[in-house]
């Protein structure tokens, strides 16, 4: 039998009446009161009364009004078989939900349960909540199909050891403007410290302005203002703040600085899009002491790639690409797919599930004609209705094409006396160093990276990117001696590599590389120097970009330069030609492996190229 989050069964409408109705012989004297439903028909109601005398019930009403995990698996499997149209991210969002599912059927050792009966109690919590903003042809929340799906996903999921705390405290949202995102989020703050059982709990909601933060607070205070039975269990709202007997709700501006002693519970940090990591990162860090914390980031599209929205965004595509594993972040997003044409309105569902709803079809029709019409709004609808990042370009290599070239069974030993040609960047100092080995066996070619760390820098990098941690002990990672790059041990596996191989080229990135590769040379070695330009790495790159696609190219498996592939974008100029490059340049993701084995393929055409035909006019 399924279980609210206490551990008390859900109850049928025939158990609820059987608890309270009136006691045989006792009858009600006077007048019998209104129900709030009728005082409402009457237009009678006012928002924030409560009745003298009125005490808290004594039994929860938890009956779901339908099946919610039906209604999610209805969901996932249409996404999936294409009867709602979604982009890539959405589809792999629901493969992801499969994929634990069957995961934690058949794996004992996972620490992660699926609990249909945390799912159930959560949409039932949310659908008795009132609508505050619009006009609805129901007085309380209906949950569309994706927001069962992603509130089933988010309470669903507990830790196996502990059944109260959930497995997801991250949790990223980004759908199009008007998606109602501030109502669902309202409604997951009443429900943290109404029902998660989180002793002293703190709801925050945070964001650039005081007038941003205050969206989010002023849905959950109107939802108390206009529900009975939110009252009547001591939810108090006022203008600052929302109590319960143990617990609070509060709005927070971006002035991080002055909010540290905060011990927040459950963050919402609305239109992260717009965020800088200031307020993020002091409110992150105070959750350090609370048992069952959960970061709430919903946001539309923006301009800032620096901004926690995009940093965000960014890890939830590598999670959903299978690049990295962060159990604890649950994401999903709803945007346009690379070559939907933003005009269309068969694709604006993509990035607005609730179309036709919220926004309406019609005002983004003439949003949609206003932009076509004036050129300086396109760029605006993109970003708010079609959910498309401004100046963010699209990843360069298909990471399925990517793993369809994998060969874990090819090892570098079997190339031996073998033709090669090294790429190498060495970036900063301080950083992450690449060198990559080329071979070719009849028309495929065959890539080796080799990655150096100081190990003293390998905590700092882990902050941003957790899995160099896992690579460092993996012996994926080379890590070298101090906080500075060591050429010295690099330089000694170049000259190792050179007896090892038939070395034709050693061609390593300017930055950096003068004092190597002039050590190199003179030694004899085929060594020189490359500079990065879109001149330079348009044929390699290209090359690289084919051959991937079409399965000419073969790599070991080495999962930090898979991560580094799922890093590149390109930008790709007015000549046709191309430059792999970082999304940012402050980005945490690297791409040097990458850049090295560009570089070593360049070294593999110039070996390979053919004589440029010679042309003579002849005048008769």
């Amino acid at each position: 039998m399924a279980k609210t989050h206490h551990g008390a069964p859900l109850l049928t409408p025939a158990q609820i009446y059987a608890r309270i109705k009136p006691k045989p012989g006792k009858r009600p004297r006077g007048r019998p009161r209104l129900d709030d439903a009728e005082k409402q028909r009457r237009n009678t109601l006012k928002p924030g009364r409560v009745a003298q005398g009125s005490s808290p019930i004594a039994v929860e009403v938890s009956v779901p009004s339908r099946d919610y995990l039906a209604v999610a698996l209805q969901y996932g499997a249409d996404v999936l078989e294409g009867r709602i149209t979604a982009c890539k991210w959405v589809r792999l969002a629901v493969e992801r939900q499969d994929r634990d599912l069957r995961r934690a059927a058949t794996d004992a050792s996972w620490p992660f349960v699926w609990s249909a009966a945390h799912a159930v109690e959560a949409c039932t919590f949310l659908e008795q909540l009132p609508h505050v903003e619009g006009a609805w042809g129901t007085a309380t929340l209906t949950l569309e199909p994706w927001q069962v799906f992603l509130m089933t996903c988010l309470f669903g999921w507990r830790q196996r050891v502990d059944l109260t705390r959930r497995r997801f405290t991250n949790f990223y949202l980004e759908l199009g403007r008007k998606g109602a995102k501030s109502t669902l989020l309202a409604g997951v703050l009443l429900f943290h410290i109404l029902r998660e059982q989180e002793p002293g709990a703190q709801g925050v909601c945070g964001a650039t302005t005081g007038a941003q933060a205050r969206i989010v607070f002023a849905i959950a205070q109107k939802m108390v203002h206009r529900s009975r039975w939110l009252r009547q269990q001591g939810v108090q709202a006022f203008v600052n703040a929302i109590f319960t007997d143990d617990a609070t709700i509060k709005p927070i501006n971006a002035k991080a600085s002055t909010q540290d002693g905060l011990n927040p519970s459950c963050i919402v940090l609305d239109e992260s899009h717009a965020q800088t990591f200031a307020l993020h990162d002091v409110l992150k860090s105070a959750q350090g002491a609370r048992k069952n914390p959960l970061l709430a980031c919903p946001t539309t599209a923006g301009y800032d790639l620096l901004s926690v929205g995009y940093a965000l965004r960014t890890t939830v595509t590598k999670i959903l690409e299978q690049v990295v594993t962060v159990d604890h972040l649950l994401g999903i997003i709803y945007t346009l797919d690379e070559g939907d044409d933003w005009r269309d309105e068969r694709v604006w569902i993509k990035a607005n599930p609730m179309l036709g709803v919220t926004p309406a079809l019609e005002w983004v029709r003439r949003y949609r004609n206003d932009a076509i019409a004036t050129p300086g709004l396109e760029g605006e609808f993109r970003v708010k209705v079609c959910s498309e990042w401004a100046t963010a370009a699209s990843a360069w290599l298909s990471m399925t094409a990517w793993d369809r070239c994998a060969d874990r069974d090819v090892v570098l030993e079997a190339f031996a006396g073998q033709p090669c040609w090294i790429g190498g960047d060495l970036a900063q100092l301080d950083d992450l160093a690449a060198v990559a080995l080329l071979f070719q066996r009849d028309d495929v070619l065959y890539g080796f990276v080799r990655l150096y760390l100081p190990e003293l820098v390998v905590r700092e990098r882990a902050r941003a990117v957790p899995e160099y941690r896992i690579w460092a002990e993996q012996g994926i990672l080379t890590l070298t001696v101090g906080n500075m790059i060591d050429h010295d041990r690099i330089g000694r596996d170049v000259r190792a590599w050179s007896q090892q191989f038939a070395v034709r080229d050693i061609a390593f990135d300017q930055f950096g590389s003068v004092q190597l590769i002039g050590a190199l040379a003179n030694e004899g070695l085929p060594a020189r120097i490359e500079a990065k330009n879109a001149k330079t790495f348009t044929p390699p790159a290209r090359e690289l970009e084919t051959r991937v696609k079409h399965g000419k190219f073969r790599h070991d498996g080495n999962s930090c330069l898979r991560w580094q592939a799922s890093n590149v974008v390109v930008s790709r100029r007015i000549d046709d030609t191309i430059l792999p490059k970082k999304d940012h340049p402050e980005s945490p993701n690297k791409i040097d492996a990458i850049d090295a084995l560009v570089l070593a393929i360049g070294g593999w055409l110039r070996a390979t190229a053919r004589p440029a035909p010679q042309y003579r006019i002849v005048v008769v």
